[in-house]
C-alpha cells in the first residue's frame, strides 16, 4: 500500500488546522459573519446527524434508527450522562429491531 496519499492528507489536515491560528491575528471577520459561521457548523453538523440516522446504502433505515437518535436526543437535552444515553439510544434501537420495526 502506498502511504503517500496518506502523508500528503496528513500534511493538508496539519496546515489547514494550523493556519487557523496564524491567520488569527491578520483575519478579522465582522460580528455578522462570525454569527452565520456558527450557524453553518450547526447545520453541518445538523445534516450530517440526519444522514447517519435515517439513511444507508442510499435508502431509508426504517424507523428503529432514528427512534433511537431521537431518545438519545432526548435524554442528552435533559443531560443525562453520556453512558446513559448511549445505552438508552442503543437499546431503543435494538428493541424495535427484535419487535420488527425495522
Amino acid at each position: 500500500m502506498n502511504a503517500l496519499p496518506i502523508l500528503i492528507l496528513a500534511a493538508g489536515t496539519f496546515a489547514f488546522r494550523l493556519a487557523g491560528p496564524l491567520l488569527s491575528d491578520r483575519l478579522k471577520l465582522s460580528a455578522r459573519v462570525q454569527q452565520l459561521m456558527s450557524l453553518s457548523a450547526i447545520a453541518l453538523l445538523t445534516a450530517l446527524v440526519a444522514t447517519a440516522a435515517l439513511t444507508s446504502n442510499g435508502g431509508f433505515v426504517g424507523w428503529a434508527r432514528p427512534a433511537g437518535v431521537a431518545v438519545g436526543a432526548a435524554l442528552a437535552l435533559l443531560r443525562l450522562p453520556f453512558v446513559g444515553v448511549v445505552v438508552a439510544a442503543a437499546a431503543t434501537t435494538a428493541v424495535l429491531r427484535l419487535l420488527g420495526i425495522g
